[in-house]
């Protein structure tokens, strides 16, 4: 259940523009609060996992060809030293992904997690989704409602308001105008 849970919030990320059943917001999952805290932990941990991966990830791009597989060149690079050395680097992403396809268990959840999200929170060392408790129970059973959704994406930005400034023109006028008699006034 937490892993359906932990994938469908990575789901939403993707572009469902034709799909019948898109997410109405992307990055957020609406369940039960209880549901919501376990499932937390699970996300977070897919998240460091592919986080710590793209380092290896900009390691191997080094190594890699822009040939087509099968091609001639793409032959030649294979039977190169810099294959093995790709090989080397790629490794840890590999493990990685498997290790993120074990704990999620769907393919498409893990590339977007891979490809969208880890360079997101790439300079971000933990804290990557939040649980927002809703005020109105659940129909039925009344169970507290909670949104699972991940950070950054719609965060309230406080802008402190600032201090008007007045030009000169503007005291001059108003100083002016409290001098003057008033009309009807004389």
């Amino acid at each position: 259940m937490l892993r359906n849970l932990a994938s469908s919030l990575f789901l939403t990320e993707r572009d469902a523009e034709h799909d019948r059943n898109k997410p109405k917001v992307k990055g957020r999952v609406i369940t039960t609060l209880p549901k919501a805290k376990e499932a937390r932990s699970l996300v977070e941990r897919c998240i460091t996992l592919a986080r710590k991966s793209l380092v290896h990830e900009k390691a191997a791009e080094q190594f890699a060809t822009q040939a087509k597989r099968g091609s001639d060149e793409w032959r030649k690079w294979r039977a190169s030293d810099s294959w093995q050395k790709w090989c080397q680097a790629r490794g840890p992403v590999v493990a990685a992904r498997r290790r993120a396809v074990q704990l999620l268990g769907d393919k498409q959840a893990v590339q977007i997690l891979f490809e969208e999200i880890a360079p997101r929170f790439a300079d971000r060392n933990g804290g990557y989704t939040r649980v927002l408790k809703l005020a109105k129970p659940r129909l039925g059973d009344a169970g507290d409602r909670a949104i699972l959704e991940l950070v950054g994406v719609r965060d309230r930005v406080s802008v402190r308001s600032e201090k008007p400034a007045f030009s000169d023109g503007t005291q001059a006028s108003a100083e002016s105008s409290a001098s003057a008699p008033a009309e009807g006034q004389s």
